[in-house]
């Protein structure tokens, strides 16, 4: 937390932000001052744009932490924490750092709670701005008090369910850090208040059009207003984001390693019905949803609740994950269990179905494993992928630190018109970050009312039975779905719903967390498959999970706990 000092950088933070006519006098150490920054528009906007720093997107990879997947660089971070390194001083996972971003928006808050700074002379314009950055950093602080609650959550030394020492204020340099956590609702309820606080100052949609602007902001000039909230504004927290946050939460409280809790399940499955009701419910699943990663087009977006600005050509990430055979590191090696989780064609579990032939695996199978898995013989990045015999540096163990541990190659997330040619050229395409979509709000809500109340609960007119057919439905999953049809309880449904999840939101980051908060075993043997010319061997072992069993809880960085005495440790560590 004392990496934030009180004295702002303004030439390696605010680069983009404030033009050079602002800068044009000198000042002493290219430092702007509180009275400075406190004041000016720009610098003032500034601080409130490094709460958008640390935000988690889809490109972490944990998911090779998991039972998913193997990276296959053997100095790897997350590999080394699955194979047993996982400690207070080395943790990957950790999110301690996220309350850096946390300080910014407190002090942004502390700024614009002085109101010395005038936006613009437009009286209504400035209130406008007040209330919508308000909003804004209220949203911001919650959501990285999630992700470090997410991360740092667990049992204490105590015994006690603990989440989170909650920062409400900027704490300067030589101020007290020594801040205890609170109890896991506490903070849970913290979180939330935040929230609420923050949907009553921001406008639900950016861009909005006359009529349908939302109550708090009726009364002003609508050209005014489109200044302050129009669409320019599309990527910044909104009061949709902030619905699907509220929903997020709530799920993560109401899981069973946390509180366990049918309100936090209400609330999570309300939340994220009145929000898909207004795309109309689950006729509104995007078609998009399955490959979305394909094309990012600021036109066809529909899958997205939140994400990041579109980035320029590059082929970084493609470069990471091609396989050696057209010139990339193959580094995420998702597994057989992985494989494994994909049903027939017909929707039925493919150890359960008829015409599941093992020496013929990928035939008849869901249409999203070829979708997000490279297999043996498949086309891809411009030329086809053997990982059996005769696949050459494509085949299983072939090249250390290249070639793939587990018999598959990564193909989600990564654009196919991607180029890396033998010549050293590249043809790259645009990127962005991901940060919500609206299949994991689907997700959510089907998880949530079913615990509620079972497969065909329903809450705000829809079901978990809907959300799931309407999935593997555009999946490409035979229709009408007899697997689906064949559940009628509750912990039947739980686990189709927790297999749709592992599958539609995987290498997206979700599985690692999901685990925890489900209490289900973190030391699956991650597994392979090899063809060797005559017939696949499925199932080989390839790498173990090595967590304590304590390692639900992530634990607090052991530094903060020796600086900070009132910093109680999770048990275990």
């Amino acid at each position: 937390m004392k990496n934030l000092i009180k004295y702002i950088i303004i030439m390696s933070v605010f680069t983009a932000i404030v033009s050079c006519d602002t800068l044009l006098d000198p000042i002493d150490e290219n430092r702007l001052d509180y009275d400075f920054v406190s004041s000016d528009p720009a610098s003032a906007e500034g601080i409130l744009l490094n709460g958008y720093s640390r935000l988690v997107d889809q490109f972490t990879f944990i998911d090779a932490a998991t039972d998913d997947a193997v990276n296959n660089q053997l100095d790897n971070n997350f590999k080394r924490m699955a194979l047993g390194e996982l400690n207070a001083q080395f943790n990957p996972a950790s999110r301690w750092n996220n309350y850096e971003s946390i300080l910014w928006v407190n002090k942004f808050l502390e700024i614009i709670e002085a109101g010395e700074i005038v936006w613009t002379s437009d009286e209504q314009m400035n209130e406008m701005f007040y209330l919508r950055m308000e909003g804004e950093a209220l949203a911001l602080r919650g959501l990285h008090h999630f992700y470090a609650l997410q991360a740092h959550a667990g049992v204490g030394t105590s015994g006690e369910l603990l989440g989170v020492p909650y920062i409400t204020e900027f704490i300067e340099a030589d101020g007290d850090f020594n801040t205890p956590r609170l109890s896991f609702e506490a903070t849970v309820e913290a979180i939330m208040a935040d929230f609420d606080a923050a949907l009553a100052l921001l406008p639900t949609d950016y861009g909005l059009s006359d009529g349908d602007v939302d109550p708090l902001y009726a009364n002003y000039d609508f050209d005014k207003y489109d200044v302050v909230n129009g669409s320019r504004y599309n990527l910044r927290m909104s009061g949709r984001i902030v619905r699907a946050l509220k929903a997020r939460l709530a799920l993560f409280a109401a899981s069973p390693s946390f509180l366990n809790d049918q309100g936090y399940y209400n609330m999570a499955a309300t939340n994220a019905s009145e929000i898909l009701n207004t795309i109309g419910g689950v006729s509104g699943l995007a078609d998009n949803g399955v490959d979305f990663y394909k094309k990012y087009d600021e036109n066809d977006d529909a899958e997205m609740i939140w994400r990041g600005t579109i980035g320029g050509p590059n082929s970084g990430i493609e470069s990471r994950m091609f396989p050696p055979s057209v010139n990339g590191t193959g580094e995420i090696n998702p597994s057989q269990n992985f494989v494994d989780a994909f049903p027939m064609q017909s929707g039925f579990p493919a150890t359960e179905a008829n015409g599941y032939d093992p020496q013929n695996p990928y035939a008849n199978r869901d249409p999203r494993l070829t979708e997000f898995v490279v297999v043996n013989g498949s086309s891809f990045g411009g030329g086809t992928i053997n990982t059996g015999v005769g696949g050459g540096i494509d085949r299983l163990d072939s090249i250390p630190e290249f070639s793939t541990k587990t018999g598959y190659y990564l193909k989600k997330l990564l654009r196919p018109d991607v180029r890396l040619n033998d010549d050293g050229s590249t043809v790259n395409q645009r990127h962005y970050d991901v940060y919500f979509r609206y299949t994991e709000l689907f997700l959510i809500f089907a998880e949530a009312a079913n615990e509620v109340g079972g497969p065909d609960q329903v809450i705000n007119g829809i079901s978990a039975r809907d959300v799931i057919a309407a999935i593997r439905e555009r999946a490409g999953l035979t229709q009408p779905d007899d697997y689906l049809a064949s559940i009628t309880t509750k912990e039947a449904m739980r686990e189709l719903i927790r297999n749709e999840r592992r599958i539609e939101l995987s290498f997206e980051g979700h599985r690692f967390w999901d685990l925890r908060r489900w209490g289900l075993s973190l030391n699956e043997t991650v597994e392979g498959a090899f063809f060797d010319g005559i017939e696949y061997n499925l199932g080989i072992p390839v790498e173990p999970r090595n967590y304590q069993s304590f390692a639900t809880y992530m634990p607090i960085p052991n530094d903060e706990t020796l600086k900070f005495p009132e910093l109680e440790q999770n048990a275990g560590w």
